[in-house]
């Protein structure tokens, strides 16, 4: 039986969000706010983050020849994966599987880089939909 091992990693921008957001809500929780969408979007995020590690592909691939240049030239991308998250943000996702050494045989390690995390008119401008 094979073993999988997922590693989480946010980069650029995701990352950088992330870190905002969780600032806001610790600033919040010291004020004494219980309930904000600043928290609720962290919960989710972290929820969905945990989701991933035990099953890295539960999000919606996105076809090849929708992937925004953006991706395929930051981040050099051969796949891309969203996961929609509350208050319709997304969060944008790659999959990359390194290199096998032969002391590995009986662990699969997935590598799941999170490229960003946006709201819905943030993902509408990247993937260049447009209202009608």
């Amino acid at each position: 039986m094979v073993e999988k091992r997922v590693s989480i990693k946010l980069l650029g921008e995701a990352k950088e969000d992330y870190l905002k957001l969780q600032e806001i809500v610790r600033q919040e929780r010291e004020k004494g706010v219980t309930s904000s969408f600043h928290q609720t979007l962290l919960r989710s995020i972290e929820s969905k983050i945990a989701l991933l590690k035990s099953n890295y592909d539960y999000g919606t691939q996105i076809p090849k020849k929708l992937v925004p240049s953006k991706y395929l030239q930051e981040y050099d991308v051969t796949n891309l994966w969203k996961v929609d998250l509350s208050g319709y943000w997304r969060m944008i996702y790659t999959l990359k599987q390194p290199q096998r050494e032969q002391t590995e045989v009986d662990i699969l390690l997935i590598w799941l880089d999170v490229l960003d995390i946006v709201d819905h008119k943030k993902y509408d401008k990247i993937f260049g939909y447009r209202k009608k």
